[in-house]
């Protein structure tokens, strides 16, 4: 930012702007003319078009980030909203980049669809939009983009699909001079601009009604500055960059070295070749190495300063690549860093792997004897970047010392990291014969299927997450866990009870299909909901389908549990746009088993939290700390189903809307008038409902769950809160500006306010809770690169690690990451706003 004297210009630097780019779909203005009775006698299938219904159509918008012809995100689309006389989304859109982050000459491509039949879409409109104009300037504020009737907006740097074009009429008259009034250029009259508003609303409707064309309005936010484009400025190295005199005075010096800090007017520009190797230092490494491997090695052992040296390094996250200095002071010490757990990951990236000799020595004479590591560096040393066969197959052995209940918190990513087995094996044939790197079988498919055989719960588990990869659309990574489907079932069939087992499988199957087939229909048809409920039941109670009663069956979604059938009349249908079903089923035990079965909706990412909450749940209560979270089971059953377990709750919103306040629904359920300090409510449930709040509170952050509002927040009746819905993370969140802390106002109330012993004590909770799992960063940081390649729509990105360790606060110490997370949970836990510049000021978790 320029500010050298309160009378100059002031403005910001795009580069430092780390915001995510964001901004809303308003409205779609103009008017839609059906085709006329000739074009439906030439082109009968015109009349299915949305445009030719009498009532407004299913109109959504599609939006794309683009730059120099080539997208920078996946395509967004606003989601369903039903129409009654305008169009009018109001929906924030934020893309997975940030501003600073973004060339110069990005764009974002709108396009509106419409009805064109069953399962089509004709294109309405299309619009190009530039985010910097003039000078280089960031856009903000309100603007109305020229739709291209009937065309896709093509992005390009010519584009055929510009938002303006042509000389401006008179709306676009007045709306640039209103820029300009809310830029503050204009003089301010409040009697006087109420006459010129009350005026330019009329000559709106009247330039709308004339004009042939559609417009589409959108809302870029509005910075304290004009936002300038700018290029970060490079971090300049003595053995990378060069220095050469500029006549023009840099508002920021680049710290090049001592003997060139004291000169102003110096520039660092940065070698293009940075990234590759220098063979100067290649060769230098290897006759340094070459010195380095006589016997002595084996009994070099660190001075303090080193071994200090060598502690920070160990530290380090697994992301993190280490510096050439920093690898060739871990070769040298590799002998004495054998003996330490956490040494192994750091040495294996110090390894040179095209050299022969160095990988003859580390994976036949190091690895062997190496000290037993922990399941964090294991999960590290199966993930992508590892593809010799003897590394991989050694973190497999460090897994097998891991019991069921553990392995079963890990296997999700287990499963994946499968794939990167697959990516070594196809290594293989592009590599010579004399390559020092290995590509056979690990061993991890046959490690996971000998568990799984041995244990019918973990097996069951297992069985479904493959199912899944084989239906994803992938073709050669089906066809390779459909091999390992094929194995797993081969080696239960020659188990002592293999038979039973695998007509046990084929009947969840069989569930799951009718299931499913149900479901759709449900979502499918336009019947009223009570209609669909009765359907529902009718369909249940029906012998035919064997559903009401049936014989004892391990629930797929939690094998524990033994169903014997659906009881018709408790199900129901939920009131929501996928209608999922409300399924309660009976168990062996008396007992009864809720289940939400959901057709159309992508659980893998919801089943990812849910097992990671799971895991920080078991190291919580690894240090005495239960927290009363709630994970509840999640299983996707195919790309596009699953079954979720339903806890008897409600909604945050409905609780407030029915009883004024937490507090009160929980007094109505358990009162106890002789309680001191707990408002009338027994001590055991105030004392859950803090501890729930504080263990959401810090396993939201760390994960950074988005889109949280009073619907997808829940209240049991006996104090468990908890979230659900997490179709955003990692930071993604469809509004702008949200608050780190997912903490509301209503929770503080329930807790007696935010001067009470109880906001004390969850606060206390908080900072406990946080400073345990910050000790196992790196297992949860691994768990979810292992998913990268997924195909879950929140971490296909590359960078997981950075918006994880983030959260972590890993570059500062146990004392000074507390108090930062303090002063996040002190600037949101209260009053959590979000400011609409738009419209009036609106309270984030309302929206």
């Amino acid at each position: 930012m320029d500010k050298d004297n309160k009378d100059d210009f002031t403005f910001a630097r795009s580069c430092d702007l780390k915001a995510p780019v964001t901004f809303r779909i308003s409205q779609l203005e103009g008017i839609r003319h059906p085709k006329s009775l000739t074009e439906l006698v030439e082109k009968p299938e015109l009349r299915f078009h949305g445009v030719q219904s009498p009532t407004p159509s299913d109109l959504y918008v599609t939006c794309q980030l683009v730059a120099d012809n080539k997208p920078l995100t996946i395509p967004f689309r606003t989601s369903f909203k039903a129409f009654k006389s305008n169009y009018t989304w109001n929906e924030w859109i934020s893309f997975p980049i940030r501003y600073c982050d973004l060339p110069l000459s990005s764009q974002i491509t709108f396009t509106i669809w419409d009805i064109a039949g069953p399962r089509a879409a004709v294109p309405v409109g299309g619009s190009t939009f530039r985010l910097f104009g003039k000078k280089w300037t960031l856009r903000r504020g309100k603007h109305r983009l020229l739709l291209w009737p009937g065309l896709e907006a093509d992005g390009s740097v010519e584009s055929s699909t510009p938002s303006k074009m042509g000389p401006r009429d008179e709306m676009g008259r007045l709306e640039k001079l209103v820029k300009k009034y809310e830029r503050g250029d204009l003089p301010k009259s409040d009697w006087l601009d109420k006459i010129v508003f009350r005026k330019m609303t009329e000559i709106h409707a009247a330039e709308t009604e004339k004009s042939e064309n559609l417009f589409l309005y959108i809302d870029m936010p509005r910075f304290d500055f004009p936002v300038i484009f700018s290029e970060p400025e490079p971090v300049a190295s003595s053995s990378t960059s060069a220095v050469v005199p500029t006549s023009t005075h840099p508002s920021t010096t680049p710290s090049i070295s001592t003997s060139f800090a004291t000169d102003p007017y110096l520039w660092a520009v940065v070698d293009p070749e940075i990234a590759r190797d220098n063979p100067v230092e290649d060769k230098h490494r290897r006759l340094v190495r070459s010195h380095r491997s006589s016997p002595y090695d084996r009994e070099l052992k660190p001075n303090t300063k080193i071994r200090d040296e060598l502690g920070v390094i160990l530290n380090y996250a697994p992301s993190q690549p280490l510096t050439s200095e920093e690898k060739d002071l871990i070769w040298k010490f590799r002998f004495y860093l054998a003996r330490d757990k956490r040494g192994l990951t750091k040495f294996l990236k110090s390894v040179t792997w095209r050299d022969m000799s160095e990988v003859k020595q580390a994976v036949e004479e190091l690895l062997p004897q190496w000290t037993e590591i922990d399941t964090d560096d294991a999960l590290e040393l199966l993930g992508p970047s590892i593809v010799d066969s003897r590394v991989r197959a050694f973190a497999v052995k460090q897994l097998s010392r891991a019991d069921d209940d553990e392995l079963m918190l890990y296997l999700l990513q287990l499963v994946q990291a499968l794939k990167f087995e697959s990516a070594a094996s196809d290594q293989r044939s592009a590599r010579s014969t004399s390559s020092a790197v290995s590509y056979d079988d690990s061993g991890l498919a046959d490690f996971l299927i000998s568990r799984a055989v041995q244990n019918p719960v973990l097996g069951n588990r297992f069985h479904w997450y493959l199912a899944v990869e084989v239906a994803l659309e992938d073709r050669v990574m089906a066809k390779m866990y459909g091999k390992v489907v094929f194995k797993f079932q081969q080696q239960i069939q020659q188990s002592e009870d293999g038979k039973e087992r695998r007509n046990v499988m084929g009947r969840q199957g069989e569930l799951i299909k009718s299931l499913a087939k149900r479901a759709k229909e449900i979502r499918m048809s336009k019947d009223p909901r009570p209609k669909k409920i009765e359907k529902l039941r009718s369909f249940l109670m029906d012998s035919k389908n064997n559903l009401a009663s049936m014989p004892p069956l391990p629930l797929p979604l939690d094998a524990r549990v033994e169903v014997t059938g659906i009881s018709p009349e408790q199900s129901s249908v939920f009131k929501s746009n996928l209608y999922p079903l409300l399924l309660y089923f009976n168990c062996t035990d008396g007992s009864q088993f809720p289940v939400i079965f959901k057709d159309g909706d992508d659980l893998r990412q919801d089943q990812l939290v849910i097992q990671l909450f799971t895991l920080m749940d078991r190291l919580l209560r690894q240090e005495n700390l239960d927290l009363k979270l709630t994970p509840y089971h999640v299983l996707a059953t195919g790309p596009l189903q699953g079954m979720v377990q339903f806890i008897p709750s409600k909604t945050v919103a409905a609780i407030v809307s029915e009883n004024g306040t937490l507090l009160n629904y929980l007094r109505a359920h358990h009162p106890d008038e002789g309680s001191v300090g707990t408002y009338g409510v027994e001590p055991s449930v105030i004392d859950t409902f803090v501890r729930s709040c504080a263990g959401y509170c810090v396993v939201t952050y760390l994960l950074g769950v988005g889109d949280r509002h009073l619907d997808n927040l829940l209240l049991a009746p006996d104090g468990h809160f908890f979230h659900v819905d997490f179709g955003f993370i990692l930071g993604h969140d469809p509004k702008p500006w949200p608050p780190a802390v997912k903490v509301c106002k209503e929770m503080v109330d329930g807790m007696g306010g935010a001067q009470s012993m109880h906001y004390a004590r969850f606060k206390n909770f908080c900072f406990t809770a946080f400073s345990i799992l910050r000790k196992s960063a790196n297992l949860i940081l691994n768990l979810v690169t292992l998913m990268v390649d997924a195909n879950i729509p929140d971490i296909h990105h590359r960078n997981v690690h950075e918006q994880i360790q983030e959260k972590f606060l890993l570059d500062l110490t146990e004392e000074e990451a507390i108090k930062h997370f303090e002063r996040l949970l002190d600037e949101t836990s209260y009053f959590t706003k979000v400011v609409d510049r738009f419209h009036d000021l609106a309270q984030y978790w309302r929206s």
